[in-house]
């Protein structure tokens, strides 16, 4: 990932990454549907030979907006990313889980708790959990119209 600040086995997948991400969410287990999962491969991996923190973000956009389009009923396009941090590595091999649920809905835009989770090809210390939560952040994504201007979002 982006940096290479390796964390030792008791930290991570428990922890708070920061104000009002994590309170309503059980430390153990992702939060929210899974959205996406894909394998971490080769090519995506920075020299420390970790994957890169920007393909991690992506997969979560690409997460993201499958949902805020099944919600808004039509195209979006992502306006912010909010509290990204990144808690753990991703390894070549690692499979990895993005994971989903609506934050806050507003007429034109639907903010989304977004979670990455994986699940390692091998296991990494003695005693370590099935799965661990990577990074977590907020999306908000907008509806727009034919002409890329911004719609209202239909209500259920």
């Amino acid at each position: 990932m982006a940096n290479s600040n390796k964390q030792s086995p008791q930290q991570g997948a428990g922890e708070s990454t920061g104000p009002g991400l994590s309170e309503s969410i059980s430390p153990g287990e992702p939060g929210g549907d899974l959205l996406l999962r894909t394998l971490a491969m080769p090519a995506d991996t920075n020299t420390n030979g970790d994957i890169f923190g920007g393909w991690i973000m992506s997969q979560m956009d690409i997460a993201g907006g499958i949902l805020a389009q099944q919600i808004a009923a039509g195209p979006v396009v992502t306006v912010a990313v909010d509290s990204m941090k990144f808690i753990r590595p991703v390894q070549v091999g690692d499979v990895v889980c993005c994971y989903g649920a609506v934050k806050q809905q507003g007429n034109t835009s639907v903010a989304l708790h977004l979670e990455v989770w994986v699940r390692p090809r091998l296991s990494r210390e003695k005693g370590s959990r099935p799965h661990f939560r990577v990074t977590e952040a907020v999306f908000t994504y907008v509806a727009i119209d034919e002409c890329g201007a911004k719609r209202p979002i239909p209500r259920d």
